[in-house]
């Protein structure tokens, strides 16, 4: 009886083929037939004696049809050169061999086993083989996902890190075709080119076999048509071009450059299309798997991203030089404009500086020609009346001198009437001149808001063309010398008018002084004569009574003894004024600082206007701050100027209104101080007659509705008396009321 060897039966059935050696070989056929995996026994010549239930799904419905075949006549050949390989090692052996095999079941479906030979020997001594397999489809196929996913996330990581590390559009292109060849295992990749400048296979990755093969050369000849599927994201996918529905010039096409299969993939954004990537299979039919197809696309989509991020960053570096140009141009441009404009500073410093137009001029010319480093240049001035221009100014390094020529507009209309319109022009010597030759020549206008004044010229080398910045600069340079000459004829006329005026003045002066003079005399008298009549008309006529009725129970001996008193009085307070005017205006106004104690002289000396202040039906009171400092100044002066303010203020108040007379010390001033403050109320002085009422003659229109009159001098007069004092005067007026404020310093008047 012969058994299977002990170390060459798996654990699981060693029980069953034990069996079936003590059985006089009678096999427990139905256990094994119960096993769930696949199992046969051959004989030693490949034939079937025993398969399970298990292998018919792999080999066929009918188990009894089989047995006595040779199962390399039944199993595909791949299949069956395994399974006696294996079996013909175990029976040289004796031991197990394991082996694997990929075939296609009975329903057509792919499987993949895994199988092990025994060698056992049946009773009469043949030896047998008993084959086991097991279906491990499911691990295989979850094994290929696994590394279909392994390899697409290393191709994608590949050309991802390609992204980072390469910017070059080129470089790209190049790495990322090499990695799809090698993730795809075909023959050729190449990526075609649709943009203008680089159409065409711009990058390509082949085998070893394939370089120089017609395929380098092909030409792709996309239809419109195609670049309308391919911008649609439409691609093709040709497992076999012999047996895909081509159109004839595709076929020849690719017969030409020896392609058996191809899958084309649009690279593009929108519906801007960049190209395509192609892999190109020459050794023969290759199936396109879904997976790599998609692996394909996503690979085009970055792509496409890593393209237009070249071509952005490919713009940007242009952008980059461009800016840098432009910044290079720019400093320049900032640097010339720095220097015109210290020329031009230069230019108006000396405007605002001086008034010698000559100097002004042959500066602006200098200046100009030195920092547009021309030949020369000239401004000529113009007489319009005369319809001639004459050179005053001139500056150049080798011309001859044309300082002092004349030209008569009228000889150069198509000059002169582009000047005159204030507009300037350059251009080019058609002929030579007989001095300087050929020359370029830029003219402008040297205007005003009152007209044209002449012009400015500079000259250069024929070839030599004046731009814009210049140009400008020259304008300017022409508006400086307008300022300059309208400023020096202004104040030449100004300088005029001062000698005029100061003549007048002088005249005036003389005038008032010698008239002042002259009426004080006879006006003198006229008091005297007037002093005797009222004795005599008082003996004969008892004046004194008739003079203390009211005006109009008065005799006409005492209303005309009245008015001639008054008018007498009032021209002597004219004269006086005016020879008081006359000594401050020229210095000679005597001034004798002396201490005043303002609350004691103050409150004796108002009395008389407080009286007078009563018969008016008006209110005076004088309010004094306490502790004020002693004053030194001109007592004269000073009661002068207070009488001047309280007897207007007398005069221009209404009845049943108040005036009030105000000291008080300013010790936060300068150096310590005393203000005086008279304000009356039930009158103002409008706004626009204010800086005039301190003027010489000058009185308020409708001031004084009750018509008692003035000379006018009466303001002239505080203020230059106050100025005198070292004091200033100053008024305000507004609600109902006016308000005159003079600030005296206590110690300036002692040291006078």
């Amino acid at each position: 009886m012969s058994t299977l060897p002990p170390d060459s039966i798996p654990t699981g059935e060693q029980s069953n083929l034990d069996l079936a050696a003590n059985a006089s070989w009678e096999m427990p056929w139905e256990m094994l037939d119960a096993i769930a995996a696949p199992l046969w026994i051959t004989d030693q010549h490949h034939r079937w004696i025993f398969l399970n239930a298990a292998c018919t799904p792999l080999v066929g419905n009918d188990r009894s049809a089989l047995l006595g075949q040779r199962q390399m006549d039944v199993l595909p050949l791949g299949v069956s050169q395994e399974v006696m390989a294996a079996g013909q090692r175990a029976m040289a052996s004796g031991e197990a061999q394991p082996f694997a095999v990929e075939m296609t079941d009975a329903a057509g479906d792919y499987r993949r086993l895994t199988a092990t030979a025994w060698r056992f020997f049946a009773p009469n001594g043949d030896p047998q083989l008993m084959v086991s397999l097991q279906d491990i489809t499911p691990l295989h196929r979850v094994e290929q996902t696994l590394q279909r996913q392994s390899e697409r996330e290393r191709l994608l990581g590949a050309i991802a890190q390609h992204l980072l590390q390469f910017l070059n559009s080129e470089d790209l292109l190049q790495t990322t075709v090499n990695e799809v060849r090698r993730f795809l295992r075909v023959d050729r990749v190449l990526f075609y080119s649709f943009d203008p400048g680089y159409r065409g296979v711009v990058a390509e990755s082949a085998h070893s076999t394939m370089v120089g093969s017609n395929m380098a050369q092909m030409e792709l000849g996309f239809t419109t048509a195609d670049l309308m599927r391919y911008r649609q994201g439409e691609l093709d996918v040709i497992d076999d071009v012999t047996t895909a529905e081509l159109a004839a010039a595709d076929l020849a096409k690719f017969e030409l450059a020896q392609v058996k299969a191809c899958l084309i993939v649009p690279i593009g954004q929108a519906e801007s299309l960049y190209g395509l990537v192609c892999a190109l299979n020459g050794s023969g039919p290759r199936p396109w798997a879904t997976w790599e197809v998609e692996t394909l696309r996503e690979v085009a989509s970055q792509m496409a991203g890593a393209i237009k991020q070249a071509r952005l960053y490919n713009q940007v570096q242009r952008l980059n030089t461009d800016l840098e140009q432009q910044v290079t141009q720019r400093t320049e441009q900032l640097q010339t404009a720095l220097e015109f404009e210290a020329t031009l500073k230069r230019i108006t410093d000396r405007v605002r500086d001086s008034l010698d137009v000559n100097q002004i001029m042959l500066t602006a010319v200098k200046e100009l020609t030195e920092a547009l480093d021309v030949k020369g240049s000239n401004t000529s001035l113009y007489d319009l009346e005369q319809g001639t221009s004459t050179i005053y100014y001139e500056y150049n390094s080798s011309s001859p001198s044309y300082q002092g020529r004349v030209a008569q507009m009228e000889a150069f209309p198509e000059v002169y009437h582009q000047l005159l319109d204030g507009q300037y022009f350059q251009f080019c010597s058609v002929e030579p001149n007989p001095v300087r030759g050929y020359v370029a020549m830029l003219a402008c206008p040297i205007v005003d808001d009152r007209g044209v004044l002449g012009d400015l010229w500079l000259i250069n080398g024929r070839d030599y063309g004046f731009n814009d910045i210049e140009i400008r600069l020259v304008q300017q340079v022409a508006n400086q010398c307008a300022i300059a000459i309208r400023q020096a004829r202004l104040y030449q006329a100004a300088q005029s008018q001062v000698a005029e005026l100061e003549r007048l003045n002088t005249l005036k002066d003389d005038f008032l002084s010698t008239v002042s003079h002259e009426l004080r005399t006879p006006v003198t008298s006229m008091r005297v004569a007037l002093q005797l009549l009222g004795v005599t008309l008082n003996q004969e006529f008892d004046l004194t009574a008739d003079l203390q009725k009211p005006r109009a129970e008065q005799t006409r001996i005492g209303r005309y003894f009245s008015i001639l008193q008054e008018e007498c009085e009032r021209e002597i307070s004219l004269i006086n004024d005016l020879l008081d005017l006359q000594r401050l205006d020229v210095g000679n106004h005597p001034i004798q600082p002396e201490p005043i104690l303002l609350e004691t002289w103050l409150a004796g000396w108002i009395d008389s206007f407080v009286t007078r202040a009563k018969s008016r039906n008006q209110t005076l009171q004088l309010v004094i701050a306490p502790a004020m400092p002693v004053l030194y100044t001109d007592l004269a002066s000073l009661e002068r100027v207070l009488a001047e303010l309280l007897n207007n203020a007398c005069k221009y108040t209404p009845p049943g209104e108040h005036i009030t007379l105000e000291v008080a010390a300013r010790p936060d001033a300068i150096g310590e101080q005393v203000a005086i403050a008279l304000t009356n109320t039930g009158v103002t002085i409008p706004a626009e007659e204010m800086p005039r009422i301190f003027d010489k003659f000058y009185r308020v229109p409708s001031a004084d509705p009750w018509k008692q009159g003035g000379t006018g001098l009466g303001l002239a007069l505080v203020k230059k008396l106050v100025g005198h004092l070292g004091g200033d005067v100053d008024v305000t007026s507004g609600e109902n009321q006016t308000c005159f404020t003079i600030t005296l310093p206590t110690q300036m008047a002692l040291t006078r």
